[in-house]
């Protein structure tokens, strides 16, 4: 769910400002997965943009305060959120570590990455949720690890059907400072897209694995 909509309105629009989200239904994008999509986000640019990072930061810090307390650590899921996931510690001084999607294969070996204890108390950050399938993966590693997973912050979702299903399964709960829906509101208000790219981009989002363009 969305922190609240003012909060969705306002992440959706900055999105949009710096080209982290683009909206291309007449010329879609190719996901890595292979599904043709009319929306690419890379919430990594926001890293470049001083202002929009500490707004991220402090929106997302404040709600960890009010909603889960103050955790031991913040975890950041590997490679998009460990920025804005290191931030987020900062602001709450807090430690922080870091969860890849699997164990290196030399040296340590590790998984997670940073010093965390059995028991220890965390709050996961996330850039991006699609189906939710590697934000869930970093959550059952730290599970194996004996650490207590709060809950997860995430900067955007795309509010598939399959990832609130994954959530609810993993028994995980999510928050999203944005998600599609705030997004094509905020984009139709500033007349970024049109009421017949509307239509195109809301068909995507019932089922995106089979939309063709």
């Amino acid at each position: 769910m969305i922190i609240d909509k003012q909060t969705a309105k306002k992440t959706a629009e900055v999105l949009l400002q710096i080209n982290a989200i683009k909206l291309q239904p007449s010329d879609p994008f190719t996901w890595a997965s292979g599904w043709k999509s009319p929306i690419y986000c890379d919430n990594r640019i926001i890293l470049s943009y001083p202002t929009i990072r500490n707004y991220v930061r402090e929106t997302m810090g404040r709600h960890i305060e009010n909603y889960y307390g103050k955790p031991d650590a913040i975890a950041g899921v590997a490679t998009g959120a460990i920025g804005i996931g290191m931030l987020v510690a900062e602001y709450l001084n807090l430690p922080f570590i870091y969860v890849r999607p699997e164990a290196k294969g030399h040296g340590r070996q590790n998984q997670i990455e940073g010093q965390i204890e059995s028991g220890q108390h965390v709050v996961v950050v996330e850039d991006l949720i699609s189906t939710g399938k590697s934000s869930l993966n970093a959550v059952k590693a730290l599970k194996e690890a004996g650490v207590v997973v709060k809950g997860m912050v995430a900067i955007f979702t795309y509010g598939f059907d399959v990832a609130t299903e994954n959530f609810k399964k993993n028994n995980v709960t999510l928050h999203t400072l944005s998600n599609y829906e705030s997004l094509l509101d905020q984009a139709l208000d500033t007349r970024y897209i049109s009421e017949k790219e509307l239509k195109t981009l809301s068909i995507w989002n019932s089922n995106p694995g089979k939309w063709k363009g």
